[in-house]
């Protein structure tokens, strides 16, 4: 007589029995009530989750660049955050996530709350330079970091960082601004600026000069050089009160005055690393080297919380690049 074969119990199953059976016992039975050949599928599992754990842990290397993305800027010390607000946050976050773990990069995410404001007491947007530092020392096998505002967004997120800038660093770069874009006006005749040092700052220009939304930074004793200057509180007590942009206008500042720090600076356009969205650098709107383009690689919403809606442009660009790439992720 034909008889049906018997159902492994689940450990509901065999709780229910004995309600009194503590539930470790209870999944403990169910496993030994395995069939051999199940039992063995998931050893088999097991093994390979292991050998997966200790391929990794033993065997790939640290990556060679890591993100640092500012979060939390404000603090919502001046006032409380907005649900959209909140949301533009954690798209920023969740694109930057998926970024790097497509390609094997780091990511540092670092809280920039707002301080209290006394005039000589707290640097206001100065923690930048102490936060590269505290990266750098959590990341020591790391050559490159890439700084990111939390206003912006990678648009083509298959594309690697090698490929986009660094396999040919030289060819994407310029190292003075008389084969650049020039917004301030800096003097190229400094003396002393030796072009084959190796670069170590990259930077963008905007309309209005630097741009320190998205910019790349090495490791070395060049960089820990230019930290210690950029972070120097005689700079800081003399220039704090006319230097609108802080730490970005006294980069500037250092640049236009002392050729070894010329000498390790590149500059980028702004649209290879740092497009704007309309409404930002209103005052050239029609120049599109500022401004985004079709297969941009990264789009900054600067300035997005004057007068305009950061919701909205992260939102919209975040669609964006979710229909280019549709097609692409589909075949992945």
């Amino acid at each position: 007589m034909w008889k049906p074969k018997r159902r492994a119990s689940s450990s509901s199953d065999v709780h229910k029995k004995n309600p009194k059976l503590p539930a470790w016992k209870a999944r403990l039975k169910q496993l030994l009530s395995l069939t051999s050949h199940q039992r063995r599928i998931l050893a088999l599992v097991a093994f390979l989750c292991i050998l997966n754990y200790l391929y990794v842990l033993l065997f790939s290397s640290p990556s060679r660049f890591v993100i640092i993305l500012a979060s939390n800027t404000g603090g919502g010390v001046i006032d409380w955050k907005t649900p959209q607000q909140w949301a533009v946050e954690r798209t920023s976050l969740k694109n930057k996530k998926a970024y790097v773990r497509r390609h094997g990069y780091g990511l540092a995410v670092k809280d920039m709350p707002m301080q209290r404001k006394y005039a000589h007491e707290w640097r206001e947007s100065w923690e930048k330079v102490d936060t590269i530092r505290e990266v750098m020392r959590e990341y020591p096998h790391a050559e490159w970091f890439w700084w990111l505002d939390l206003s912006t967004y990678i648009m083509e997120p298959h594309v690697t960082l090698e490929s986009h800038l660094f396999n040919d660093l030289e060819g994407n770069v310029s190292r003075n601004l008389s084969n650049s874009f020039n917004p301030l006006g800096i003097p190229d005749d400094l003396p002393f600026v030796d072009s084959k040092h190796e670069i170590n700052l990259i930077v963008p220009q905007d309309c209005g000069g630097f741009n320190l939304g998205s910019f790349f930074i090495r490791r070395g004793t060049w960089t820990d050089r230019l930290l210690d200057t950029w972070w120097d509180p005689v700079h800081y007590e003399q220039r704090h009160m006319v230097w609108e942009h802080k730490e970005q206008d006294a980069l500037e500042a250092l640049y236009r005055n002392h050729a070894w720090i010329r000498s390790g600076t590149a500059f980028v356009g702004n649209r290879k690393i740092n497009a704007f969205p309309p409404g930002a650098c209103a005052e050239v709107s029609n120049d599109r080297q500022f401004f985004y383009g079709d297969r941009d690689f990264c789009v900054n919403m600067a300035g997005c919380q004057h007068g305009r809606n950061c919701f909205d442009e992260m939102t919209y660009y975040k669609q964006l690049s979710d229909l280019l790439n549709r097609k692409r992720f589909f075949f992945f």
